[in-house]
This record gives C-alpha cells, sequence and structure tokens, in this order.
C-alpha cells in the first residue's frame, strides 16, 4: 500500500486549490488522517486532521480558509484551501490511519505518509 498526495501546483493569492491523498496497491480505508505542510527551512506542521469520526482540527492559520474532508468509502481524503496566501507555499504531505485486508481475508491496521504534493502561492 502507498499514499499518494496529490493536487498541488502553482496559484496566485487568493486562489483555492484542492489536493487529494489516495492509496494504491489496495483498497485502504482511511479512518483517520492528517494534512501536514513543510516550507523550506521550517519544520513539518499539522495543517488540519479528520479523525474516525469525522471531527476536524485545524491549525489557526488555516482556520476559516482550508476545510478537510474524506469521501463516503473512506478512500480519499481531501484538504480545500481558499484565499491562498504567500506564505502557504510549502509541500504538502499527507498521513492516513485505517486498515486494509489481505489475499486471506484478515485486516491489517496501518498508518502511512504520502510522499508530499508541492502547492506553490506567487503571483
Amino acid at each position: 500500500v502507498q499514499l499518494q498526495a496529490s493536487g498541488g501546483g502553482l496559484v496566485q493569492p487568493g486562489g483555492s486549490l484542492r489536493v487529494s491523498c489516495a492509496a494504491s496497491g489496495k483498497i485502504f480505508r482511511i479512518n483517520a488522517a492528517g494534512w501536514y505542510r513543510q516550507a523550506p527551512g521550517k519544520q513539518r506542521e499539522l495543517v488540519a486532521d479528520i479523525t474516525s469520526g469525522g471531527s476536524t482540527n485545524y491549525a489557526d492559520s488555516a482556520k476559516g480558509r482550508f476545510t478537510i474532508s474524506r469521501d463516503n468509502a473512506k478512500t480519499t481524503v481531501y484538504l480545500q484551501m481558499n484565499s491562498l496566501r504567500p506564505e502557504d507555499t510549502a509541500v504538502y504531505y499527507c498521513s492516513a490511519e485505517g486498515y486494509y485486508y489481505t489475499e486471506n481475508g484478515e485486516p491489517v491496521m496501518a498508518r502511512y505518509w504520502g510522499q508530499g504534493t508541492q502547492v506553490t502561492v506567487s503571483s
């Protein structure tokens, strides 16, 4: 199972972008997940997370602008980013914990990190 983040790109200040996080290899049901970001020269920080029950939590910098969500099948997690600012420029990573089934039908709990997707906010 590999977790893949996608949807990053270049956007102008004030614009919007949605990044996605999904697993490849097996059907991985996501219980809880988080989006993190790391700007050059800075530590990785939590941007938003979602619990298995659907509760969400946001960094102060993301409140009111970003929305984390999960699809009904619990295979993909999204981060909708609006009103983007140059300081949002970073590599965005997803982390998800959940489960998949082996070929023998046994459930395996696991947590994975995605490879990151670059978000650049610039005019």
